[in-house]
């Protein structure tokens, strides 16, 4: 069985997403007034229910929320994984 890893760190996260093609996005039916809606990483083939935002942005609310970061870096047969979620950090200890 493949390993999980959580982190909080910023530029581990965006380097996980960013190498496999993912970007920063919210969920476009939970957005507020100026503030993103639920999170999500996008990855090809995008989702038509997300807008992608700005890294800036997608830390802001991921601090905001006190969300921890979920993730497996190679799947079982040794390729690069896409898994992952986002949970809150006081539980991912």
């Amino acid at each position: 069985m493949s390993k999980g890893n959580v982190t909080t760190d910023h530029k581990k996260i965006q380097h996980w997403a960013e190498e496999r093609g993912g970007i920063p996005a919210t969920v476009r039916r939970t957005k507020g007034e100026g503030e993103p809606g639920v999170l999500r990483l996008d990855f090809e083939p995008r989702d038509k229910s997300l807008d992608p935002i700005g890294w800036d942005e997608f830390f802001d609310k991921f601090d905001k929320e006190g969300l921890a970061f979920l993730h497996q870096d190679r799947t079982e047969a040794g390729e690069l994984s896409r898994f992952h979620k986002f949970v809150n950090r006081s539980s991912s200890k």
